[in-house]
């Protein structure tokens, strides 16, 4: 038993019927999706294996580059190389003091001292080398480095 109230029709329409229905339709503004958050755009990513494997590879080199560009990474042979050339400087620097020692138990010091200040610097070191100063005990043959040293600091005596 169907009722007639006023905005009901008793006729029943098919689903597929393009007819105004008598019925409020509610209209809503239309729903935009809310974009995606950075985390949410992240968990979306799925890498190859071969992307995952480029990056390694490029996290490895670019690793590398900045450990021995700015990070002081040395390799084996050149920490041997620096630490040779360290003992040397720090060998040379403590036979000077041995050579300075020897010129100033010299008896002729003085005079020696005015013909090394007035020879040219190149050839000073070979002057310190005639002398004897440079020579070490127990050594046959003085060493250039302790002589040029030892000539520098000569020159620089009063």
């Amino acid at each position: 038993m169907e009722q007639n109230k006023p905005g009901f029709s008793s006729e029943k329409y098919a689903d597929n019927d393009n007819r105004k229905s008598q019925r409020a339709t509610t209209t809503t503004a239309p729903v935009t999706p809310k974009p995606a958050t950075a985390g949410q755009r992240w968990n979306a990513v799925q890498l190859s294996k071969t992307a995952i494997v480029w990056t390694c590879l490029a996290v490895v080199a670019a690793t590398m580059l900045v450990g021995f560009t700015w990070g002081g990474w040395v390799t084996g042979g050149t920490a041997q190389k620096a630490a040779t050339t360290l003992a040397n400087d720090a060998v040379v620097q403590r036979l000077t003091a041995i050579c300075v020692a020897q010129f100033q138990q010299d008896s002729a010091k003085e005079t020696k001292l005015v013909e090394l200040k007035a020879i040219t610097s190149y050839r000073q070191s070979e002057y310190v080398k005639e002398q004897g100063w440079a020579s070490m005990p127990g050594d046959e043959q003085s060493d250039t480095k302790v002589a040029a040293a030892c000539a520098k600091l000569l020159v620089q005596l009063n």
